[in-house]
């Protein structure tokens, strides 16, 4: 589970940015207003008096979204307990750098709206990476990225989501409701109780999660953060006869489901930007040049300046074979910051100008990020090995 499978990633990515070009055709077409319509149908779940209702949106992303942290609190906790993260020794070097490729990031988008005011919700923005899409755009790259780079490049996404995950839970909720709140601290408290005495069955848990999400979204918190509570309850040392564990097992089954489904919905229902007189003109504003400028340049900044000072102080060692061209390589990729990204703008704002003029710059943003970097790894390896190697040995 350590690195998922490249044709699996492929596939995401491309699903994902076509998802993303259908969203803006169809926000920009005469498919307008259905698209309008259909992203704000009202659905309602439950039976009078306990039923949620909200539009489609409001459930793609905070019910389906949910699956997708699940996703992500399982290879969180994969990384940390048995996988490339499982020592400190292992985990500090791209620990340091998703530090700086977050702090940077923030700090410049902080620097062009903090005269803006509810400009400033929006600084957590640039600070997460794609994870999918940036494994996507790497395994393009095939045998001229060494395979130190993809596992460094996947601990930075990891930390990253790690952090983003508690600036959503700290930042992004709404005013608490106090009783929601206690019945998700109970319920999270059961799950604890049956992942110790080792009762933590698969329907139990899904029963309890599901009771999670309603108690943290009447409460005012992000529901969708129930997935990575939920994650984090699942049983990693049991093992059953072919020597799997739930947490492997459960990847094995979301994996292809988030990755195919849930994220190129969310793309497509949160990328459809319309494009407009007055969108265009906001590309100057402090909400567009933060979230360019923080994605771009910011990501790039803080996670080869943070990788340098750790390496040259001695706190960490350059993985074997990886280089600072490669590292400079790596903090573009990070740059790409779809998912996360619109996931935050649709948190930050209740201002359209300002969440119009987030999403449209956070595709131009990663996208000349996804190509610098593309770029930049290329050239930084040269002759991939196999061919390098067969050269060495004079052979055609």
């Amino acid at each position: 589970m350590t690195v998922k499978p490249l044709s699996l990633d492929r596939i995401s990515g491309v699903l994902i940015l076509s998802a993303i070009v259908l969203a803006l055709v169809a926000a920009n077409s005469p498919l307008k207003e259905l698209y309008k319509v259909i992203h704000h149908a009202p659905i309602r779940i439950g039976l009078a008096p306990y039923q949620i209702d909200e539009p489609l949106i409001v459930w793609i992303n905070q019910g389906l979204m949910t699956i997708f942290f699940v996703l992500v609190g399982v290879e969180i906790k994969h990384e940390l307990v048995d996988g490339h993260l499982s020592t400190l020794r292992r985990a500090a070097l791209p620990a340091i750098a998703a530090f700086g490729g977050m702090v940077v990031p923030a700090l410049i988008y902080v620097a062009f709206t903090a005269p803006e005011g509810e400009a400033m919700r929006g600084w957590a923005i640039p600070m997460a990476t794609d994870i999918a899409l940036a494994l996507a755009l790497l395994s393009l790259l095939g045998r001229r990225i060494p395979v130190g780079l993809k596992i460094f490049l996947m601990a930075l996404a990891i930390f990253d989501d790690l952090g983003a995950v508690a600036i959503i839970a700290v930042f992004y909720g709404g005013e608490i409701q106090f009783l929601p709140m206690i019945l998700a601290f109970v319920t999270f408290g059961v799950m604890i109780g049956l992942n110790r005495l080792g009762q933590a069955h698969p329907l139990a848990l899904a029963v309890l999660g599901a009771m999670l999400w309603v108690a943290l979204f009447e409460a005012g918190v992000e529901a969708a953060l129930a997935g990575v509570l939920i994650a984090a309850v699942i049983p990693n040392g049991i093992k059953d006869d072919r020597g799997n564990s739930p947490l492997l097992t459960t990847h094995r089954m979301l994996h292809p489901w988030a990755s195919l489904l849930i994220v190129p919905l969310f793309g497509f229902f949160n990328a459809g930007v319309t494009i407009e007189i007055e969108t265009l003109r906001n590309v100057s504003s402090g909400v567009s040049m933060g979230v360019f400028f923080g994605l771009f340049l910011g990501k790039q900044i803080g996670v080869l300046g943070a990788t340098w000072c750790a390496v040259k102080l001695g706190i960490c060692l350059l993985p074997p074979g990886i280089r600072f061209r490669h590292i400079y390589g790596a903090g573009l990729l990070a740059g790409v910051g779809f998912t996360m990204g619109l996931f935050v703008t649709a948190l930050a704002f209740d201002t359209p100008t300002f969440a119009a003029s987030a999403r449209l710059v956070i595709l131009v943003g990663s996208s000349l990020s996804a190509f610098v970097g593309l770029a930049v790894l290329w050239f930084a390896q040269g002759e991939p090995e196999m061919q390098r190697s067969r050269h060495q040995s004079g052979g055609t």
